[in-house]
């Protein structure tokens, strides 16, 4: 018993011949499979990634623009007074209790306080 099937049709399915002809891999069918990867990305860019850089780059600045006076807290809950602040270095003198100071790294300051100002009627 012989088979008289041409030696490409077992070779290659109907399938693959059918989509050959479409356009191959920048066809529209295969640019929707990769837009909801896409989709999330964005999302994730905009509602996420964006506001922490702004949030960082908004911190940073302030860390530079220290003050004497002003309140902070560091990253392990300290909460201080600026007592001094040298634009060469990294170091902030900060006071944590009357009469207790002590160096800090700018870059451990994750919350600088707005200043508490006298109210009018204060002498």
């Amino acid at each position: 018993m012989e088979l008289n099937v041409p030696m490409n049709n077992l070779l290659f399915s109907s399938a693959y011949a059918a989509d050959a002809g479409t356009g191959g891999a920048f066809s529209s069918a295969a640019l929707m499979q990769y837009a909801p990867i896409v989709l999330v990305f964005l999302v994730f860019y905009f509602l996420l990634i964006r506001p922490q850089q702004k949030r960082q780059r908004e911190l940073r600045e302030e860390q530079n623009n220290l003050r004497r006076g002003d309140r902070i807290v560091t990253a392990g809950g300290i909460v201080g007074v600026v007592q001094a602040t040298r634009d060469d270095s990294q170091e902030v003198d900060v006071e944590i209790a009357q009469g207790v100071k002590v160096k800090i790294i700018r870059s451990t300051i994750t919350t600088i306080m707005p200043r508490e100002e006298k109210a009018a009627n204060d002498s």
